[in-house]
C-alpha cells in the first residue's frame, strides 16, 4: 500500500499551535512561582524590593504565633474536611449503588453544592450559623428557648463551622468519584460472593471498598489540595475570626502581603504552602507514572 509523503508543514504545525500555550504557562505559572520565591528572600515590605536579605522572612514566619496558629487550624480543618467528605461521600455512593428509585435526582441534589463557589457556600453558611438569624434563632422560635448553636462566634469551635461548610460542599463530589469506582467493578465478583452466602454489608466491607484503593488515593490528593488552598471559604464565612481562631496559611499570606505591608513574609508563607502541596502531589504523580511503566 502506497503511503502519502508527509508535508514539511505537518512537522512544525502542531508545535506552532501548542507553543503559545506552553510559553504562557511557563511565564505566568512557573515564572511567577520563581518570582514569588525570590520575593520571599528579598527585603520587600510595602513594595517589592529586590535587595537580597536571605531567609529572615522564613525565620520571622516560624516565629510568628499567628502563623503557627494558622498551621494548626489547617491541620484541624484538613483532618475534619478529608475525613468528613470522604466518609459521607462513600456512604452516599454506597446508598446510590443500590439501584434505588430517583437515583438521578438524588445524584443531582448531592452534586449541586459542588456547582457553587466557596464564596457562595461561605456566605450561605454564615447566615445559617449566625445566632441572631440562623439555626439558633429558628429553633428558638419553634419554642426551644434554651437552644444554643453559637459555634461561629466561639473561638474554640469556629473552625468546626468552616469544616462543616466545606464538607457540605465537597461530599457530593467525593460521592461521584466513589460511585464511578463502584460501578466500574466487575459484577461477576459480586455474584460470586453472593453465591458463597456473603451479605451485602460484608461484600462492601471485604470486597468492594478495598477495591477502591486507587480512588481513595486520588480523592485524598484532590481534597487535600483543596483544603490547603482554602481561602475564599474562610474569608466569606469567618474572615479568619473570631480573632485568629479560623486563620489559615492562605489568609495569613493575604494579610501579610496586602494589608500589613510585609510582602516578603507573605511570599514566604506562599512558598511554604507550595511546598506542602508539592509534598502531596509529587508522590502521587510518581506513583502514577511508576504504575504506567
Amino acid at each position: 500500500m502506497r503511503t502519502t509523503p508527509r508535508s514539511p508543514s505537518t512537522d512544525w504545525l502542531p508545535k506552532l499551535v501548542v507553543a503559545p500555550t506552553f510559553v504562557l504557562s511557563l511565564l505566568f505559572i512557573y515564572g511567577l512561582i520563581a518570582w514569588n520565591g525570590y520575593l520571599s528572600v528579598s527585603a520587600s515590605r510595602l513594595m517589592p524590593n529586590y535587595e537580597f536579605q536571605g531567609f529572615d522572612a522564613y525565620l520571622q514566619l516560624w516565629e510568628s504565633e499567628r502563623f503557627l496558629t494558622s498551621a494548626w487550624n489547617l491541620l484541624v480543618f484538613g483532618g475534619l474536611f478529608l475525613g468528613g467528605s470522604m466518609g459521607l461521600g462513600l456512604l452516599l455512593a454506597i446508598l446510590l449503588d443500590q439501584k434505588i428509585r430517583a437515583e438521578g435526582v438524588l445524584r443531582t441534589i448531592y452534586l449541586y453544592p459542588m456547582a457553587l463557589s466557596f464564596i457562595v457556600t461561605g456566605a450561605a453558611w454564615k447566615w445559617m450559623l449566625n445566632p441572631g438569624m440562623g439555626i439558633e434563632n429558628t429553633v428558638r422560635n419553634w419554642g426551644f428557648e434554651h437552644f444554643t448553636f453559637d459555634w461561629i462566634v466561639d473561638p474554640d469551635k469556629a473552625i468546626y463551622c468552616v469544616a462543616i461548610a466545606g464538607i457540605w460542599q465537597s461530599a457530593g463530589f467525593v460521592m461521584a468519584l466513589f460511585l464511578a469506582g463502584l460501578r466500574g467493578i466487575d459484577d461477576s465478583i459480586i455474584k460470586a460472593a453472593q453465591l458463597d452466602g456473603a451479605s451485602t454489608a460484608r461484600i462492601y466491607w471485604r470486597i468492594l471498598v478495598p477495591s477502591l484503593r486507587p480512588v481513595f488515593f486520588s480523592t485524598i490528593m484532590v481534597m487535600a489540595h483543596i483544603a490547603i488552598k482554602s481561602f475564599d471559604l474562610v474569608m466569606a464565612l469567618t474572615a479568619g475570626g473570631p480573632g485568629f481562631a479560623t486563620d489559615m496559611p492562605a489568609t495569613f499570606m493575604y494579610s501579610m502581603a496586602f494589608t500589613r505591608g510585609q510582602i516578603n513574609v507573605g511570599a514566604a508563607s506562599a512558598t511554604v504552602m507550595l511546598a506542602t502541596v508539592a509534598a502531596i502531589v509529587v508522590p502521587y504523580l510518581y506513583s502514577e507514572l511508576r504504575q504506567r511503566k
